[in-house]
């Protein structure tokens, strides 16, 4: 029986070797009989197989690697393996212990993923981790990729342990700079430990301020006044 233990997150590997004691080479088909969801893939040299040729007297290394359904509760469960050639059967029994899954969303408190500002100012917008799987989730950490020169800051900005189904809120702040043009721009921002992540995109639509507006209405009024007064200067000429 051979046993390992792993979360939902991790493949179980193993290692087993296929021995053909007879005296003639035979062709035996792999199989196992797996939980509802599971995968099983069974490789030589690298390469996946379903059935392998083996010589008379010989062995055969086989690497076998099995995923867990994300759904699969955590468990010892028993996996029967089968070598099946034409004259005989070869089995091996593997043991998987299913410790539990990790999980994490990035998500808000309403679902939106989508904010306006206004250039030259700073917005918040309020993030929640959710622990979404079965394992605590410890030491995560929040990061950003935005446009050029923007700025986010997160508080907190690391979260020291959140359980299972539990959830924390986080404060985004960001910084966008004078003269950003208005339209709309794209943010993503990463929650993550050793074990798990989860990206969201933010569309962020930036709006120009009060302020600018009237100044660019100044720039153009002044500018009609000063071609004003030079028709009216040399247009008598």
């Amino acid at each position: 029986m051979f046993n390992l233990e792993s979360t939902g997150n991790e493949a179980f590997r193993y290692s087993a070797t296929l021995q053909n004691g007879s005296g003639e080479s035979r062709y035996y088909a792999l199989n196992a009989k797996l939980p509802p969801g599971w995968f099983i893939t069974f490789k030589t040299l690298g390469s996946q197989i379903t059935a392998v040729q083996v010589d008379p007297g010989k062995t055969q290394e086989v690497s076998i690697e099995i995923a867990a359904s994300p759904y699969a509760k955590p468990h010892k469960y028993e996996i029967p393996v089968t070598a099946v050639s034409a004259k005989d059967t070869l089995r091996l029994n593997l043991e998987a212990v299913l410790k539990g899954s990790y999980g994490i969303q990035l998500t808000t408190p309403t679902g939106r993923l989508s904010e306006n500002v206004t250039e030259g100012s700073v917005e918040q917008i309020i993030c929640t981790i959710k622990n979404t799987g079965t394992l605590p989730l410890e030491n995560v950490e929040l990061t950003s990729q935005t446009p050029p020169k923007w700025e986010v800051t997160f508080e907190p900005s690391k979260i020291e342990r959140i359980d299972p189904a539990g959830s924390i809120d986080v404060t985004a702040k960001i910084k966008v700079p004078d003269k950003t043009i208005a339209g709309d721009y794209v943010s993503t921002f990463t929650a993550k430990n050793q074990n798990t992540h989860s990206d969201t995109t933010f569309r962020i639509t930036v709006k120009t301020s009060v302020l600018s507006g009237w100044f660019g209405i100044m720039v153009i009024l002044l500018a009609i006044g000063l071609v004003y007064r030079l028709i009216k200067k040399y247009g008598r000429r």
